[in-house]
């Protein structure tokens, strides 16, 4: 398959990456104490991720 011949603009570039943005990160509170976390995640705070302790150490 050939290569472009020809350089394409900024502007050209930038409108095919219009849908490439940074969203934040989902969060939400831990059900065991309460603090803020991010899903899927064992909690900083306290350790506990499903109902279990994960992280001995906190």
């Amino acid at each position: 398959m050939p290569n472009p011949t020809e350089r394409h603009s900024k502007t050209r570039s930038a409108k095919r990456r219009t849908h490439y943005k940074a969203i934040p990160q989902t969060t939400g509170n831990c059900p065991n104490c309460g603090a803020a976390k991010l899903t899927h995640t064992a909690c900083p705070e306290c350790g506990y991720y499903n109902g279990r302790k994960i992280i001995a150490s906190v």
